[in-house]
């Protein structure tokens, strides 16, 4: 009986892609469960700290506001000096260089080393967020586990990915969105082998947290009057085609400024790197400069209830105000200082992403985009709303969409940022102008720059992460696409003589055999041409027919270079003849390894 089970299990398994490795549901789930609770003890001193920081008094914080995180970063320094440092780069883009170049291994160390820094530097004010750890740690988990297991190498990247997208699950409470960040930004690989463990990991990591902690509510809970504030319309607001073009233009807006965010943590990265200093003391720098703005802040809105400043952390409770639709009264607009407010606050929280993560500091960008996504999408509901161009929904709305296009646009990647969104709101009344716009954002930050937050890193190293697959690549391409080498032709009563002074003449290796009507008839290839040659005194002898093979297959023009490349795998040639199409035998040209593979890797870096 239990060798029938095992070997129905194995059937299943392999109708589902796994072969014999049907055992990795079970590693995943037990995956999700080790998640759940990291992700459970990571996220938890945080949340301290934040409700403690939120009820602080004011002359506590007036203090601790500039101090914080200068001694915050400086511990992590202290500490990363003590135990070495995490890898070659940092974030979610370490874990996409370590499945890019080094199978997927990741030591069990940097979880260690990343949970102990983040929370150094995210506790202590510095402007981050708690995904980009989560991920690090789990992937850092998931890889180790695949080490232990002594799992087939193929399947590393699998268990990386099952224990990232759990801790993402766990931390924002959002399965869907955990599972569509592995696919989307760190695997790029939607297969059902793929696709199934990561699923179960991430429903088991958020079941099990919440039954750790208790009932969750979503992340961003609004209201139930978010559909129907008060001095705006009595009526639910609904999406409709009249909305279309207030949301495709803060599409535009928000990839424009994705591009402005991502260039900026550029150049303040750069600049941190050439900063003649040591480099336990570059993190230090930036966030006494982040303590300086953050006191400026604290003098100039002295009469302000709010307790710490807005960029300082997460930012968890300035989103959640922003997605209040009474915030956006004309009483609390006057003269149009809340927009000024809003843009200013965008502002801030970009410049203190750019000094804490910039200078050296750990954490992730998912909350910080954000709050940005959310200011900028508030003052765009202002700017519409005083222009009345077209029927505009309140700011909150605008708010909320404006989220998911500034995750959409920053990460290149319109599911997750929908999905995030989604699910840390609940609000599925806003999902259709949530994906047009996070599609709009996602074009127009590409076009303006074509690396992400994660890969520009990777790109510096040289390393092109492409698209989902890159068969899907060679599949939207055709032969037409590849710039064809020109075909030198001959006719099969040619001498071989011939051949060695068209090679010399043309610098060619191939050439293409036709008929008294210039139609197809075979390929010489220069191995043949160069086995010919071991007996020089026979080329005068030998004829092209006898040279010639007729076994190499041809390609049309319109074929796609899949199809291509299953023919180069097939036969050991480095050319192919390209007929204009099928049945014709009219020459167009040679398609060649080379120029395939160079029209494969411009697209690769294009996509």
């Amino acid at each position: 009986m239990p060798r029938l089970t095992t070997r129905r299990l194995r059937l299943l398994g392999a109708r589902l892609g796994f072969q014999r490795d049907w055992y990795l549901v079970f590693v995943a789930a037990g995956i999700g469960l080790v998640m759940g609770g990291i992700a459970t003890a990571f996220i938890l001193p945080l949340r301290w700290i934040e409700e403690w920081a939120e009820s602080a008094d004011r002359q506590t914080l007036i203090w601790l506001v500039p101090i914080a995180p200068v001694l915050g970063v400086l511990l992590m320094s202290v500490f990363l000096r003590l135990v070495g440092r995490d890898m070659e780069v940092p974030g979610v883009s370490a874990v996409m260089y370590a499945i890019h170049r080094q199978r997927a291994r990741i030591p069990l160390g940097v979880a260690a080393r990343k949970w102990i820094a983040s929370t150094l530097t995210i506790g202590s004010g510095g402007s981050a967020g708690a995904e980009g750890p989560i991920v690090t740690i789990g992937s850092a988990i998931g890889s180790s586990i695949a080490s232990a297991l002594r799992a087939n190498p193929q399947y590393t990247a699998t268990f990386l990915g099952c224990a990232a997208a759990a801790g993402i699950a766990s931390v924002f409470n959002a399965p869907i969105a955990g599972i569509f960040f592995v696919l989307e930004i760190l695997l790029r690989d939607f297969s059902l082998r793929t696709f199934t463990p990561i699923v179960i990991a991430s429903v088991v990591s958020s079941a099990w947290t919440q039954a750790l902690l208790g009932r969750m509510e979503p992340l961003f809970l609004v209201s139930p009057e978010f559909f129907r504030p008060d001095g705006y319309q009595t009526d639910q607001w609904l999406f409709s085609i009249v909305d279309i073009p207030n949301f495709v233009l803060l599409g535009l807006v928000c990839g424009i400024v994705s591009v402005v965010f991502i260039r900026g943590l550029i150049w303040s990265e750069n600049a941190f790197d050439r900063l003649k200093a040591p480099s336990l003391i570059k993190p230090v720098i930036g966030a006494a400069m982040l303590g300086v703005l953050g006191l400026g802040y604290m003098l100039l809105f002295a009469s302000t209830p709010h307790s710490i400043p807005p960029f300082y952390g997460n930012g968890y409770p300035v989103i959640r105000n922003l997605l209040q639709p009474m915030l956006y009264t004309a009483e609390n607009n006057g003269n149009g200082m809340l927009l000024m407010l809003l843009v200013a606050l965008f502002a801030l929280k970009a410049i203190a992403t750019w000094l804490t993560i910039g200078s050296g500091g750990s954490g992730g960008l998912f909350a910080p985009t954000l709050l940005m996504g959310a200011a900028v999408g508030g003052a765009f509901g202002q700017v519409v709303n005083m222009l009345e161009l077209f029927p505009a929904a309140n700011p909150a709305h605008y708010a909320l969409v404006g989220m998911a296009a500034m995750i959409a646009a920053t990460a290149h990647a319109p599911l997750t940022g929908i999905l995030i969104v989604y699910e840390v709101t609940l609000q599925y009344e806003i999902i259709l102008p949530l994906m047009l716009t996070a599609v709009i954002s996602t074009f127009v930050g590409r076009l303006l720059y074509s690396e992400s937050v994660y890969t520009f890193k990777l790109s510096q190293l040289g390393i092109r992460v492409g698209g989902m697959s890159d068969l899907t690549i060679l599949r939207r391409l055709c032969v037409q696409d590849v710039p064809l080498a020109p075909a030198i032709l001959v006719h099969t009563d040619e001498s071989a003589h011939r051949l060695l002074e068209l090679s010399e003449q043309h610098l060619v290796r191939d050439f293409v055999v036709v008929d008294d009507k210039q139609r197809y008839v075979g390929l010489v290839t220069g191995d043949d041409l160069s086995a010919a040659l071991v007996y020089r005194e026979a080329i005068p002898l030998l004829q092209v027919h006898e040279l010639q093979r007729t076994d190499v297959p041809t390609v049309t023009i319109d074929e796609t270079l899949d199809q291509v490349m299953d023919k180069f795998a097939q036969h050991d040639v480095q050319s192919l003849a390209v007929l204009d199409r099928a049945g014709t035998g009219i020459v167009r040209g040679l398609i060649t390894r080379a120029r395939l593979m160079d029209r494969y890797q411009a697209a690769l870096s294009r996509d």
